[in-house]
């Protein structure tokens, strides 16, 4: 067996047929074989590097001919922490003789100066915090999903992390806006509790904007500490956005109705149309009714905005507000109140009206950071959660898929008219 096992890796590399001897389980035998093929498919990368750039400057010699730039050994090896485990690897050394002024300092790409963590242990450590893990299972939870070797993934590395997460917001938050164009925007309040910060126990309020672009990748906007969902905040907000270059407002924006969102809107963008989300209006009038009848005005309700046509929609809202306005004329003025704003859709490509009828977008994202929040019995304080809020955010950004019916949205962005969701011949 010995013999066999011998020969069936004899045109294998020792370091590699060190790899299969037992005793290992299978899965330990991949995820060696795995490893070391990462770290030679680096060590390859940077080697090919390193020519070409040595190369590129062959024709740089001195007085006697000798080349000036050229390949002189290795720095000591250094450990990178990888799902992986820990790869080894080695940074070839360049020599370059030229005078102070003029001498370059290689670094390849492939191997940044300083890297210890790869990017996915990067995101892997706020992805944990982030999803609930309690700071006392950190090392734990690591050990499992990278292995023992996962040096310095701690959980004190949380802390140090939340200052990371805070100046890239602060960056993030100043970026220019002058070549961004949005099509459709989605604007919402979402509250946290804070443990400390907050007298009175009240609620942090995050401020959350995200549109659509021409190509129908969504992007998140902004994301602001406000007070409550004010007119005043709100009104900061888009005067922020304008002052960054952000000079037109998208053509239908979508959001709450309690919103200061709309009368803050209205003086930043006036030219943006309204959209009222049919989620938050819908519990908004099951609210004023009794239990015993709200799953018939759901459905009655379900009737108005899955319309096909706007007479549909007018006749199903007229058909509500008939049958429920005598008993409960609370919940009938609830919907009556914001007609036009709720049907606002039957104006875009009958494609984009998943997208646009509710704020899902920004619901569904944040569903996960209230996770977090409850899990720790809110954050710490209003600039901890801040950053949280943002971190989460631009993590699931990367996930967004398009919207439907993405070539329509060059059109709405010319102002293409659309009737009942179809666009009308020229």
């Amino acid at each position: 067996m010995t013999a066999l096992r011998g020969r069936r890796y004899a045109t294998m590399s020792e370091s590699t047929s060190k790899l299969l001897e037992f005793p290992h389980e299978p899965h330990d035998v991949l995820e060696s074989l795995l490893r070391e093929g990462a770290r030679r498919m680096l060590s390859e990368a940077i080697e090919a590097e390193v020519a070409t750039y040595v190369a590129a400057r062959s024709e740089i010699v001195d007085e006697q001919g000798r080349r000036l730039v050229v390949r002189n050994g290795s720095l000591p090896s250094r450990a990178i922490q990888t799902p992986l485990g820990d790869l080894s690897v080695q940074q070839p050394r360049v020599r370059d003789r030229r005078p102070a002024g003029e001498r370059e300092r290689f670094s390849p790409k492939v191997l940044p100066p300083y890297l210890r963590k790869t990017k996915a242990i990067e995101d892997l450590i706020p992805w944990l915090y982030l999803k609930g893990v309690s700071t006392g299972d950190f090392s734990e939870a690591l050990q499992a999903l990278v292995g023992p070797q996962a040096k310095g993934l701690s959980a004190t590395t949380i802390t140090r992390l939340k200052s990371v997460w805070q100046t890239d917001h602060e960056t993030w938050s100043r970026r220019s806006l002058a070549d961004a164009r949005y099509v459709y925007w989605w604007a919402d309040g979402v509250y946290f509790n804070v443990r400390l910060e907050s007298p009175g126990n009240q609620r942090q309020c995050m401020l959350v904007l995200m549109g659509a672009t021409a190509e129908g990748k969504k992007e998140l906007i902004a994301i602001s500490d406000g007070y409550r969902e004010s007119e005043d905040s709100w009104c900061e907000l888009l005067l922020d956005l304008k002052h960054r270059g952000l000079e037109l407002g998208s053509q239908l924006a979508v959001g709450d109705g309690a919103l200061g969102f709309w009368k803050a809107l209205a003086k930043v963008f006036p030219e943006t149309r309204q959209q009222r989300c049919w989620v938050h209006k819908t519990a908004n009038v099951l609210n004023k009714m009794p239990k015993s009848i709200q799953a018939k005005a759901k459905s009655d309700l379900h009737q108005i905005w899955m319309a096909e046509t706007r007479a549909n929609a007018y006749k199903a809202f007229d058909h509500f507000i008939a049958t429920y306005e005598a008993k409960y004329p609370k919940a009938s003025s609830c919907l009556a109140k914001d007609r036009d704003e709720l049907l606002a859709f039957y104006d875009f490509p009958a494609e984009h009206w998943k997208h646009v009828r509710t704020t899902n977008p920004i619901e569904s994202t944040f569903a996960t950071v209230k996770l977090r929040t409850r899990k720790t019995k809110g954050s710490g304080s209003r600039a901890a959660c801040l950053a949280m809020v943002y971190k989460l955010a631009r993590s699931a950004e990367k996930r967004w898929r398009v919207l439907n019916g993405a070539a329509l949205l060059p059109e709405v962005l010319r102002g293409t008219e659309f009737v009942d969701g179809v666009k009308l011949a020229a």
